[in-house]
């Protein structure tokens, strides 16, 4: 199933570090995963959530 997501990596990955997390926003729930390492598994989360978080760490 992940497969066939439309994941979408952070524009600020593109410093360097390689430290960022990939993310579909356009399914009922958020799902996140790290980018280096798919097997660690992925965390859904509410939409509402991801929107406050995401505003949060944009700030």
């Amino acid at each position: 199933m992940t497969e066939t997501l439309n994941w979408h990596k952070s524009t600020y990955s593109s410093g360097g570090t390689n430290d960022c997390v990939e993310a579909v926003t356009d399914e009922p729930v958020v799902y996140v995963r790290d980018t280096k390492d798919h097997g660690k598994g992925i965390i859904e989360i509410a939409p509402h959530a991801w929107t406050k978080f995401a505003a949060h760490v944009g700030s």
